[in-house]
This record gives structure tokens, sequence and C-alpha cells, in this order.
């Protein structure tokens, strides 16, 4: 574990503001529960016909979701060969303070479109923020100054395809698909020690902590299966033998104790955990649907109803009966290459990658578009936050704070 890491770091402190937490906080990958939720969102009396647009700040490149904590707002982005944290004031935009490490990487030929940033989302986590860059290094910041708390090495080869598994937190301890796609690996918080490693080798999909029947666990898709781990000892509760996990995928979704995952070019499964006695469990299929594929759009339930982009018809939005897999609605087709679903109540958002965000009724009868907005002007692939009457949307290289009225 490497501890002294040369790090770049202009301060502002922004202790005051992280001190407590807030229903407006988006701290992490998809939201406070990592369901895609936004957070605290009020639907207006009527849409505007445009948004406006309050600040855009140039940041770096890269995919991760800002994450937006108190008053403050945090990137994760690539500037010059380093990868950098950058936190600033998410009013105005204003720089608080900035953290770089240097960060070499060269894209493998079938990522390259995609550039050389990181791809998973950081998480606010006990006071800090943790990162997987593209590379699989797991770095620990000091989030009220940015400064560099612990990092782990650098593997020996780096992920072919780019590391983006986004980290989640529990107890004293943060836990991610590390490395060349390494297995469900727990991290101390404080030190960066390893707690306990479970399960084969990640690839994009990120871990999830759900309870299913009373029982706290991980649930995370490895290249084999999905698998439910303790998270305090790292102990493998079920594995759920499932192919998609070695594709590019969506994470696992949580549908009351049924979890719904799906796979490019798979069709889409949900299968339950049990537990008979409290400690031994198994592992059943509930539905399975070749109708819809996912690849890298990650959907949202409301309700009974499971929403999201297909990858079938070259992209088009659908509605899914969760209970049993029933497709309800198909959209029309070409809708987009991908797009960042976040719920608030009855209304879906779907951030596509062209820029354009969409907000829609959700509906169990037919795609409901209310408005549609363009929110950028270059690639839009990241999730956007959504913290109260505020979006944050990250494209290429910039973060901009979008307002539903001018006031």
């Amino acid at each position: 574990m490497l501890r002294f890491i040369v790090a770049v770091v202009f301060v502002a402190p922004v202790a005051s503001v992280l001190a407590q937490r807030s229903p407006l906080d988006y701290p992490q990958w998809r939201g406070q529960n990592r369901d895609g939720s936004a957070s605290t969102f009020i639907e207006p009396a009527s849409w505007p016909d445009t948004l406006t647009r309050r600040w855009r700040v140039e940041v770096g490149e890269g995919y991760a979701t800002p994450l937006v904590v108190g008053g403050t707002v945090f990137t994760f982005t690539r500037r010059d060969g380093h990868e950098v944290m950058t936190a600033l004031d998410a009013t105005t935009g204003e720089e608080r303070w900035r953290s770089a490490y240097p960060a070499p990487y060269m894209p493998s030929s079938p990522t390259a479109a995609h550039g050389s940033g990181p791809k998973a989302t950081p998480l606010f986590h006990e006071g800090k923020i943790f990162t997987l860059g593209i590379t699989g290094r797991v770095t620990a910041f000091e989030a009220a100054n940015g400064a560099l708390l612990w990092q782990t090495p650098a593997p020996a080869e780096p992920p072919y395809f780019s590391a983006a598994s986004s980290p989640v937190g529990g107890p004293g301890i943060v836990v991610v698909h590390p490395g060349n796609y390494g297995p469900l690996t727990a991290f101390d918080t404080g030190t960066g020690a390893v707690k306990w490693v479970a399960g084969a080798g990640g690839f994009f999909m990120s871990p999830i902590i759900v309870t299913l029947a009373g029982a706290t666990q991980l649930v995370s898709v490895t290249q084999q299966g999905v698998i439910g781990v303790s998270p305090t000892d790292g102990r493998l509760l079920w594995d759920y033998p499932w192919a998609g996990g070695s594709m590019g995928g969506t994470m696992p979704v949580l549908y009351g104790e049924t979890i719904v995952v799906s796979a490019s070019n798979t069709g889409t499964t949900a299968f339950k955990p049990i537990s008979r006695d409290g400690s031994t469990w198994v592992t059943e299929t509930v539905w399975e649907t070749t109708d819809v594929s996912m690849y890298l759009s990650n959907p949202v339930v409301i309700g009974d109803t499971l929403y999201g982009l297909s990858q079938r018809a070259s992209g088009r939005f659908f509605a899914l009966d969760a209970r049993n897999g029933e497709i309800l609605w198909l959209g029309p087709p070409r809708e987009a290459a991908n797009t960042a679903v976040v719920k608030a109540r009855d209304l879906l958002f779907f951030l596509n990658d062209d820029g354009e965000l969409i907000v829609a009724r959700a509906s169990r009868t037919a795609f409901n578009p209310l408005r549609r907005y363009t929110v950028a002007d270059s690639a839009t692939w990241s999730q956007p936050a959504i913290s109260g009457e505020r979006i944050f949307v990250k494209d290429v290289s910039t973060v901009a704070l979008w307002t539903l009225d001018e006031s």
C-alpha cells in the first residue's frame, strides 16, 4: 500500500459544509441508495420551455458522475496525464481545491473512442472520497481539503477495457472490484489495508448493499455470476451462476427481494436469494426475457415497473413488469446509444449520450415524455446528479449546473 503520494492541492477548506448529511446530497454512484433516485426533486407546477444554465466549468475528461455534498460539488477527471479530484462551490462553480496524482495510461483500441478519463464514480463516505481510477487504483482523499490519504499500487497490467466499477461503503470499509478486474475487495477506510476478498473477478458492474431476508449483504456481479457477501467478514452467502458478468452490463437492481441483472445481448434475468435458516442460502430464477437487453444503461424501478433503455433496435426505451418480466411497452427505435436513467417519484429523467435530457411520466401503458431539453454540446455518458431543483451534468470535459427557473 502506498501511503505517501505527491499530490497537487490548492486548498480552501470546506469542512463546515461536509459536517452533516442532507437529503439533497448525491454522495455516490446512482444516488444515496444506488438505485437511480434523484435527491429530493420536487416537480414544478409547470415545466419551462428551456432550462437555465447557472455555470459551466472545465474540469477534465471522464465519465464519473459529479458528487454533491452540502454546498460542494466533487468531480473526478483526467487532466494532463493526471487523475484529478476537484471541489467546486455548488452555487457558483468556483474551485475550492484540487488534488491530483500521475496516472499514465494508454487506452486499448476498443476503448480509445471513449478516452482515458476515469469511468467509475467516486464515493463520499465517512468524511472521505474514494475513487477507482481508470487503471484500477483505489485512492482515498480527505473531503475537506483534498489531501491524498492512501492509494493502492497500480496493477502490473491495466484492465484492457479500463476500470469502471464504482465503490460502495460500509462501516469502516470501502468495497470495489479493484486492479485488473480483481475480486470484490474491502479496504479499511482509514488505512487502505485489505479487510477481506470475496468471489471471482469483476468487470464493469458496480456492487450494491441491500437487505435480503433481514440480512445486510453486498451484491456484486463477477465474471462467473452474481454473489451475495457478508460485509463484516467477506463470507460468501450465495452464488448465482450467470453468463452476463463477463460482458458489459448493468449493476444489480433490487426489486423487493428480487435482483435484476442484464448484459450485452444476454436478455434480462431476475432471481431471488432465499435463506432457509438464516445462514444457508439458495437462489432461484424468478423470470427471464430476451426481449430487453441492457448494456451500460442501468434501469430504475418505480412501483412494480422496471424502466430503462434496451440496446435492441439501436436503443429503445421500455417498461417491463418487474414481477414477471412481461414487456409492457417498447418505445421507438434508435432513441439513443446510451442513456442515464434517474427517477423522482413518478418522474423519469433520461440523459441521452447526445446531450438531450428527456423528462417523462412513469407509465405502464406507453412512453410518456413531458419535455426534452438540451443540456450539453458534447457527449454525456455520465449519470446526472439531481439535487433538489439542481441538475449537475458532466459532458466530455465540463460540468454544468442547470436549474428549472431563472430566479
